[in-house]
């Protein structure tokens, strides 16, 4: 990693070139890409989605060293909360209150109106996106509060029957009151808008967004905006693992007593850890709902929060290049060699002799297990003084004690 450092403290020179040079090419990628294809630039679409979850989820388990395989839970309430307020859903919902108590349903018909009734709400995804960050880091508190004592594999156990807890309600709130279309899911999810414009492209585009006299793909549209999204939210988790806030979950995850008696309030910090962690994932839920046009509950199942932890793990815990590496690689990864291994298999055999379903969940599986056998900190670990913090950093004005 030597021809990449982020490191701005200790060589702020290389550190912005490199970031630099980094955005740069980000920005040519998908021009490049959608010479081979639209499904290439899709492929980092998602990818860059599941990277806004493992910075979330970083902070909880890279920062705080709290153990949770539940955080897939968060991107469902962000992306059924958009499906429920973005889609004609909600119109489903009033009828279903009506069918069951005529009252309070007769009531709400009168308070939405008849366009309402009819279509449901279609609020602007930009409403939703704060509203979904908040109402995922409400859960998150919910969830932290009562495991606040809990550690380790106790801690995980908890967390993993949140995260299905909270699939099989959505797979299971369609009677009596059809909050989530049950197994169905959400569709006719809007499309998100900048400006007036539809990121999906208008109908009969094609699929093309115009800007004046440009048309590019909507891959290509959504792909900036998550680019955009991703940038800033690591420029808050990089905030956050600098500031005071941050060096107390580094102090709770090195010894959560000595970090006790030192005077950090353990409670508190822990369920800020869950809350903006969650917040995170409501965020990435939103865009998703809106970038599929289509929610359910498979896509939120226990394996989904497996992967994204591995991200975490696999790039380097508790260091922010180094989970967007371990994003990126898993996140793309399966795809890549869907495309690769059966025309590798002609090009070798003659003949495909294994289907690649199979092939590549097979090296998937494999280079996980290499990499951690051969690097168990991680890919890009984080570098020692991120921890340790040298004596110029800790006499700062303002900085936590080391």
């Amino acid at each position: 990693m030597a021809l990449l450092t982020f490191d701005v403290t200790r060589h702020p020179r290389r550190a912005y070139r490199s970031m630099a040079l980094l955005l740069a090419g980000l920005l040519i990628f998908p021009f490049l890409a959608q010479q081979f294809g639209n499904s290439w630039v899709r492929i980092i679409d998602m990818a860059l989605l599941y990277i806004m979850l493992a910075l979330g989820l970083n902070i909880v388990v890279g920062f705080a060293g709290l153990l949770d395989l539940g955080y897939i839970a968060f991107f469902a309430v962000g992306a059924y909360l958009t499906g429920l307020l973005a889609s004609p859903q909600f119109a489903a919902l009033l009828e279903s209150v009506v069918a069951q108590y005529p009252a309070l349903g007769n009531a709400l018909v009168k308070l939405m109106g008849p366009e309402i009734v009819e279509n449901g709400i279609h609020l602007s995804v930009w409403l939703i996106v704060p509203l979904a960050a908040a109402v995922a880091g409400l859960f998150g508190a919910l969830l932290g509060a009562p495991t606040l004592k809990l550690r380790g594999d106790y801690l995980a156990i908890v967390t993993l029957g949140f995260g299905e807890i909270i699939r099989i309600f959505m797979n299971n709130l369609n009677d009596p009151i059809n909050f989530t279309n049950g197994p169905q899911g959400i569709n006719l999810i809007d499309p998100i808008r900048i400006f007036g414009v539809s990121l999906a492209g208008e109908p009969g585009s094609g699929a093309m967004v115009k800007l004046g006299a440009l048309a590019i793909p909507s891959v290509n549209a959504y792909y900036f905006l998550f680019l955009f999204l991703c940038i800033v939210i690591v420029f808050i988790t990089s905030r956050l693992q600098h500031s005071r806030l941050g060096r107390a979950w580094v102090a709770i995850r090195e010894d959560e007593i000595a970090a006790k008696a030192m005077g950090i309030n353990t409670r508190n910090v822990k369920l800020l850890a869950f809350s903006m962690g969650a917040s995170f994932g409501g965020v990435a839920g939103a865009m998703f709902a809106s970038f599929q046009g289509f929610v359910s509950p498979e896509s939120f199942s226990l394996t989904e929060s497996i992967a994204v932890l591995a991200m975490v793990v696999l790039g380097g815990i508790g260091h922010i290049p180094g989970v967007i590496m371990g994003g990126v690689l898993l996140a793309a990864l399966p795809e890549v060699l869907r495309h690769v291994v059966e025309p590798a298999q002609i090009m070798l055999f003659g003949k495909v002799l294994i289907e690649a379903e199979v092939l590549r969940q097979l090296l998937y599986g494999l280079a996980m297990v290499l990499i951690m056998l051969n690097r168990p900190a991680g890919l890009w670990p984080s570098p020692k003084h991120e921890d340790r913090p040298d004596a110029a950093e800790t006499n700062k004005p303002g900085a936590f004690p080391a």
